[in-house]
């Protein structure tokens, strides 16, 4: 490793203390980050969606993106041939953690609005939770944890408000479609444990590789050839965010995330992104905040409070 490679990118994915402790500081801050960075997502994405058909912009996402990590690698003097000996176990992590869900939702919000996906998608940690106590010996379920996590559901529904009235009468399939990709991230969150000897932007790079790869043949045979011509470089702009910020620096963050707080508290994040997308709304786009969005805020934060679980500790001492 070379003395300018960050030692916080550069930490192998540990296992996790049979007795987990509360989340430091430091892993709050990651956690936040994280969430805003994704909430980020919606805006990069909303604006090139209208000139680039979705699951190209997914390809140009998660290419790019690879792109950006395999130059990083390159001027850090990091190998990527322990990620090439074990490419089997990568396009598993991509199909988990980027192709399966990122097409069921796809496929999910043709007949649903983005209201009670983003409440489907917010399950994550609930499944997390279920299959990290079937699959690991070092998160067990709990209850304080099973609490925090329907509070923070609920929350997000309050938060999505009264408008996601309007869609619970969707067809059944769309909602299981969301909540496949719910699944699907929660076994993809479990399944990257097990990279722990490799540095996290080695499997961040490895991940986002596979899926490019994955996603090619897709996109030539769904969207076939597409002239970008007429795309204009605003457009670009926001596909670079997306990629670089919303994907390169954020699957940094993620996997560092579970190398020190676990993949339960790493799922989390998807408690924070519909905050973090109402919040950016207010401030950029002066939409207007509403009382059931404070209101859903509160309730995940409590919710968030609960899984700390510190709190109740204290209490009980």
């Amino acid at each position: 490793m070379s003395e300018s490679e960050s030692p916080e990118m550069r930490r192998p994915l540990p296992e996790v203390a049979a007795t987990q402790k509360p989340m430091s500081l430091a892993s709050w801050v990651q956690l936040i980050a994280l969430g805003v960075i994704w909430g980020a997502s919606f805006f990069f994405a909303r604006v090139a969606v209208m000139e680039i058909p979705p699951l190209t912009l997914v390809l140009f996402r998660v290419g790019i993106a690879a792109i950006a990590l395999h130059l990083y690698l390159a001027a850090r003097g990091i190998s990527f041939v322990p990620v090439l000996k074990r490419s089997g176990s990568f396009f598993i992590l991509a199909a988990l953690n980027n192709v399966i869900p990122f097409s069921l939702i796809f496929i999910g919000q043709t007949e649903l609005g983005a209201g009670l996906a983003a409440i489907l998608n917010a399950t994550t940690p609930f499944w997390t939770v279920i299959v990290a106590n079937r699959l690991t010996v070092d998160e067990r379920l709990t209850a304080h944890k099973l609490a925090g996590v329907l509070i923070g559901v609920a929350g997000t529904a309050v938060l999505v408000g009264p408008g996601v009235v309007a869609d619970i009468g969707g067809p059944i399939w769309a909602k299981l479609a969301i909540i496949g990709a719910a699944v699907s991230y929660a076994f993809a969150v479990i399944y990257a444990k097990r990279f722990k000897d490799l540095g996290t932007t080695e499997v961040a790079t490895g991940q986002l590789t596979a899926s490019t790869i994955i996603m090619l043949p897709v996109v030539v045979m769904i969207d076939g050839v597409i002239s970008f011509q007429s795309v204009g470089a605003e457009i670009w702009l926001h596909v670079l965010a997306l990629a670089l910020i919303s994907t390169a620096l954020a699957y940094l963050l993620y996997f560092t995330l579970i190398a020190n707080a676990g993949a339960t508290n790493a799922s989390l994040v998807t408690f924070i992104v519909p905050v973090s997308a109402v919040l950016l709304g207010w401030l950029f786009l002066a939409e207007r905040l509403q009382a059931y969005e404070i209101a859903g805020m509160l309730l995940i934060g409590v919710g968030l409070i609960v899984i700390d679980g510190r709190l109740a500790q204290s209490r009980r001492k």
